[in-house]
């Protein structure tokens, strides 16, 4: 599993009580000495302005919050195993449903 330095920047930069900026991942990174793409910040920053850390932060929600804002692609997969899961359940139903069916006649 690899570690997305970028997140890891803004979950530390929230818990010293500072914004989650470009400028502010970007130094981040730089005082480690993580190799930097400004767009990316940029893409990090816009994606957590409007986080509620609070709710973010909570255990439950801790594992989905920071994999959503990143990876846009990682939240169309999810959402793809989502439907799956409820496609494969509605079929389940309507397979025990069409055998309760046969059972009564």
């Amino acid at each position: 599993m690899e570690v997305d330095p970028y997140v890891h920047a803004a979950l530390a930069l929230r818990g010293l009580g500072k914004d989650v900026t470009k400028d502010n991942v970007v130094a981040m990174l730089k005082a480690v000495g993580g190799d930097v793409d400004d767009a990316k910040a940029k893409v990090l920053e816009d994606a957590l302005k409007d986080v509620n850390w609070d709710e973010a932060l909570k255990a439950p929600a801790m594992a989905a919050a920071p994999t959503a804002a990143p990876a846009a692609g990682g939240a169309a997969k999810e959402e793809a195993k989502e439907e799956a899961s409820e496609e494969d359940d509605k079929k389940k139903e309507e397979e025990a449903a069409a055998g309760l069916a046969n059972l009564f006649g």
